[in-house]
Parts: structure tokens; C-alpha cells; sequence
């Protein structure tokens, strides 16, 4: 690009399209992160350097005219654009005031017109200006649409709300966890009731057979249309922690007496719904992961018998440093795992015996090394 007249920058900018989708691209993401907050740092601080404010304030109005109509006319060019591509009022919107900024790319443009004499130093200053200011407003613009559209709802389309259930079992969250945990109860025809607060998910649940009714569990109002005050168990299969938490300080509050069952997120989720009383809660990934590394062992030729052995002994320890845990914290058993740092070995033995210096030492030697024996 250079040696064609253009500036190198089109060129690194044309080489990195071009090599972002080659096979080449995770390597060259890998060798970049080290230092793409830095040069990024470098890029907006040279993207400072080049605002002209002598420019910019004897042609102020100039600048203010265009960076209105810059942002307005590329809004709604955007927006047309993806109303044509069948997206809602509201995305439509969104997009175009998140994308109404002026482009990076622009100041390239600019400094290789300048080099080659098709623009001036004040019109570069004049049209630079006019980027910096459009990415400095974006922001407050994406502020602004927060307060000016209304909130968000949800079409209750083709859905349910939960009202009146009386299933013996409530299930709150019907994700992957949900659903399989719900198979055994199903297969024995226990009467279960099913909430979630995604539409898409219970709208898709429904194609395969599941009645499942909306409402958020962290509200008691909710929790009392979907009986959970009538329910002999709770299932609370949400994937938040903190949800996770809410859900049962509510259901152990209000319904003392029904029994909880709970998706634990982590070690300190499970330590936190200890706490709470639930009547058992399970880390979402500790039985799959255990049965996981079981089938490694045995593939690594080690026997089946001897793989379960260890997988019962990983168990105990598990159980064990919870126990820990739940007296002295987090951070209490820590010595009932094994870990993967290396451990020091002993020391290298010498090529030679060793001598005394002195006789003295020789007779000394004897008594120490029968003492150490014993």
C-alpha cells in the first residue's frame, strides 16, 4: 500500500480483514491479546491527539451541523435497513443510535486523502472532528434511549401464567437441569407443576409435550398461585446463584414445612443453602463430572473396580471438606484435595560418600546415625 502511494495503516487495515478469516485467525488472536488493551489505549489517545480545537472552534457550527446530521441521517439509514430485515420497532432503534457513530476506519480515510492532496489540513481537522464528537455522543445517546422507550415486556403469547396449580411437585426453572430432573418424577406419574419466566423456552418445551407455566419464583405472589404452599417438594432448578438463594430463603420463610430440593451453582452455593436448611441440594456439575472422570480412568486401562474405589473415595472427601467448610469457611479441608502442583522430592544423592573433617567428626558420626535409626 505504501510503494502504491496509500498510507500503511490501509494496508495493516486490509491485512487483518483479509487474515480474520483465514485458519490462520485464533493464532494471530492468541499472539494479539497481550497487547491489544495497550494499543488501544494508544489508538483513542492518538485519536485525541488529532482533535484540532482551534479548528473546531472557528468552525464550531460547521462541526455541530454536521455531527447532527452525520448521526441522524446514518440512524435512520440503519434503521430502515433493519426494518427491511424484518426486525422489531424497538431493535431497529437500538441499532441505529448504537451504530450512528462514525467509524474508526474514517481516520485512516481521511489522513491517506490528506497525504495524496485531496483534502486539506483543515478539512481533515474539520471531518476528524465531526468522527471524535459523533463517539463521544453515542453513549449519552444509548442513555437517553433507556429513558425515552418504555420498558421492555414480554408477549404472553401462546403462554400460560401460573394461577391455582396444585401439583404435588413444583419445579421452578425448566432448563436442561429442570427438565431432566423431572423425568424420574414424570415416569412415576407424580403430579408435577411447571414454572419458568422464558417465554421462548416454554414455548419451545410445549413442542414436546411439557406444560409449562410462566412466573418468576423469587416473587411470593407468584410462589403462592403455583402452590408451593400446597406442594410436598420444591425443585429449584434455576441456573443464578444468587436466584438460587432468593428462591429458597422465600420458600423457607413462607412454607416451613415443604420440603426444598436445589441446583446448587458452586461449593459456596451449596455451603449458603446448607445453611438455609434446604432438605438437599446438588452442585450442578459434580455427579456428571465425577462419572466423566471415572469413564477416563477406566479408559486409560485402569480397572472398573478400582475407578469406582476412587470415585467413593473422592466422594468421602467431598464430604468431608464440606463439613470442614461449613465451621471454619471456605477455604477450611483444602488438604483433602489433590492437587497437581509438584511436591519437592528428595534430595539428589551424592556421587561420593561423605568424609569427616576431623576425627573428632568420625567419632561423632557413628552415634548420630544409630540415633536416627532408632
Amino acid at each position: 500500500m505504501q510503494v502504491s502511494g496509500l498510507s500503511m495503516a490501509m494496508g495493516a487495515f486490509l491485512a487483518g480483514v483479509l487474515l480474520s478469516e483465514s485458519t490462520f485467525r485464533h493464532q494471530l488472536e492468541a499472539d494479539v491479546e497481550p497487547f491489544r488493551g495497550i494499543l488501544l489505549g494508544l489508538f483513542f489517545l492518538a485519536v485525541g491527539m488529532s482533535l484540532n480545537l482551534a479548528v473546531v472552534a472557528a468552525n464550531w457550527q460547521m462541526v455541530v451541523f454536521y455531527v447532527a446530521a452525520f448521526m441522524i441521517v446514518k440512524a435512520i439509514a440503519i434503521y430502515i435497513v433493519a426494518r427491511m430485515l424484518k426486525s422489531s420497532h424497538r431493535e431497529s432503534l437500538e441499532r441505529a443510535i448504537v451504530m450512528a457513530q462514525g467509524g474508526e476506519f474514517a481516520f485512516v480515510l481521511y489522513s491517506t486523502a490528506t497525504a495524496v492532496g485531496i483534502l486539506d489540513g483543515e478539512s481533515n481537522a474539520i471531518l476528524t472532528a465531526i468522527i471524535i464528537i459523533s463517539m463521544v455522543l453515542t453513549p449519552l445517546a444509548i442513555i437517553g434511549m433507556r429513558y425515552i422507550l418504555p420498558a421492555e415486556t414480554q408477549a404472553l403469547k401462546d403462554v400460560d401464567i401460573a394461577e391455582g396449580l396444585t401439583g404435588r411437585v413444583l419445579v421452578i426453572g425448566f432448563g436442561r437441569f429442570g427438565q431432566i430432573s423431572s423425568q424420574p418424577l414424570l415416569l412415576r406419574d407424580v403430579d408435577v407443576s411447571i414454572i419458568d419466566n422464558d417465554i421462548e423456552m416454554i414455548q419451545a418445551a410445549a413442542q414436546f409435550g411439557f406444560k409449562v407455566y410462566y412466573g418468576d419464583g423469587t416473587r411470593l405472589d407468584i410462589l403462592h398461585a403455583a402452590g408451593a404452599g400446597r406442594a410436598q417438594a420444591v425443585l429449584i432448578c434455576v441456573d443464578k446463584a444468587e436466584t438460587i438463594l432468593s428462591i429458597a430463603h422465600l420458600i423457607k420463610a413462607e412454607f416451613p414445612l415443604v420440603q426444598i430440593y436445589a441446583r446448587s451453582f458452586d461449593r459456596g452455593n451449596t455451603i449458603e443453602l446448607i445453611k438455609i436448611g434446604v432438605e438437599y441440594q446438588l452442585r450442578e456439575t459434580f455427579e456428571s463430572a465425577l462419572m466423566f472422570g471415572q469413564t477416563t480412568l477406566i479408559g486409560l486401562g485402569v480397572d472398573p473396580e478400582e475407578a469406582a474405589e476412587i470415585i467413593r473415595d473422592i466422594r468421602q472427601r467431598d464430604d468431608e471438606r464440606l463439613d470442614l467448610q461449613l465451621a471454619g469457611g471456605i477455604h477450611a479441608g483444602n488438604d483433602l484435595m489433590k492437587g497437581n502442583m509438584p511436591v519437592p522430592g528428595p534430595l539428589i544423592k551424592p556421587r561420593q560418600p561423605g568424609r569427616p573433617l576431623s576425627e573428632e567428626t568420625a567419632s561423632v558420626l557413628p552415634i548420630a546415625a544409630s540415633a536416627d535409626a532408632n
